[in-house]
């Protein structure tokens, strides 16, 4: 093999070793996932709380003001108090614990305040909508799982339709790398889960299609988000706690807008004790 071929077939050989590694922790995270989301009650709000205290750290970590401890310690208490509050039910207990937090989050903060404040609210609002979405006992699951499918459907089809189509760049200079295509791509595997929904007899078809569609944009825009917000401090990646994926952030920024997004629209259409049947029920 010549030096140029070499060089060429490292870029190949690279992108499938990282195919692989993303396949091998989606067989491990998506069971216990969809496991805890079945299950509902304290196992579903521990791995939530866990997850959006780890988005929080990272959060802090990517625009630079981890090093503020009590910032870091006093967020990452307010949100699993939050946490444990929202799995006994107690809703209001949770919103003085969020607010709370935010307030100590703001006072404590002796630099880039507002980032940190951005954090918190970030991964304070993953966390009651995500709990909120599953506590009703009618449709939660089903709404939990909808939200899911159409943000790992939007992440496949815009992985392999971006690598197997390319094209022009959807937005170059916050994140390089995705394509119209994939943007597109993401867009129909989207709109295949509705699909299935509607054929399951779980809501209507062209609701559901609509609204597949609305939560696979909001879910790309998240991402470009979270992209805009590594690229502002110079980050490529917010960490490599999941392997293949990086970070909490790069693994969860669709779905945090979406499942918010989702979240709304329930609430909205349903109240709070219906929220899966609001986003469901058409």
């Amino acid at each position: 093999m010549s030096k140029g071929e070499a060089v060429a077939a490292q870029p190949a050989a690279s992108a499938s070793r990282n195919l692989l590694m993303r396949v091998l922790a989606a067989v491990v995270l998506v069971p216990l996932v969809l496991g805890a989301a079945y299950v509902g009650g304290v196992p579903w709000a521990a791995l939530v709380t866990l997850a959006v205290v780890g988005l929080f750290i990272e959060w802090l970590m990517v625009v630079g003001v981890l090093h503020q401890r009590r910032v870091a310690v006093t967020g990452a208490i307010a949100l699993a108090l939050t946490g444990a509050c929202l799995a006994l039910a107690r809703f209001e207990l949770a919103s003085l614990a969020a607010v709370a937090g935010l307030a100590a989050v703001a006072a404590l903060s002796a630099q880039g305040r507002p980032w940190a404040v951005a954090g918190f609210l970030y991964a304070g609002s993953a966390l009651f909508a995500a709990l909120s979405l599953r506590a009703d006992q009618q449709m939660g699951f089903a709404a939990l799982v909808f939200v899911l499918l159409v943000v790992w459907a939007t992440d496949i089809g815009g992985y392999f339709a971006g690598r197997g189509i390319g094209g022009p760049k959807l937005w170059p200079r916050v994140s390089p790398n995705k394509t119209w295509a994939g943007a597109v791509g993401g867009f129909v595997g989207s709109l295949a889960v509705a699909a299935g929904f509607a054929a399951s007899g779980i809501g209507r078809l062209v609701p559901l299609l609509i609204l597949g569609g609305v939560l696979s944009v909001a879910g790309q825009l998240g991402d470009l988000f979270e992209s805009a917000v590594k690229r502002r401090f110079g980050v490529k990646d917010s960490s490599h706690i999941i392997p293949g994926h990086g970070g909490l952030m790069d693994r969860l920024d669709s779905l945090v807008a979406v499942l918010v997004l989702a979240a709304i629209f329930g609430f909205v259409r349903h109240g709070a004790d219906g929220i899966g049947r609001g986003l469901m029920v058409w």
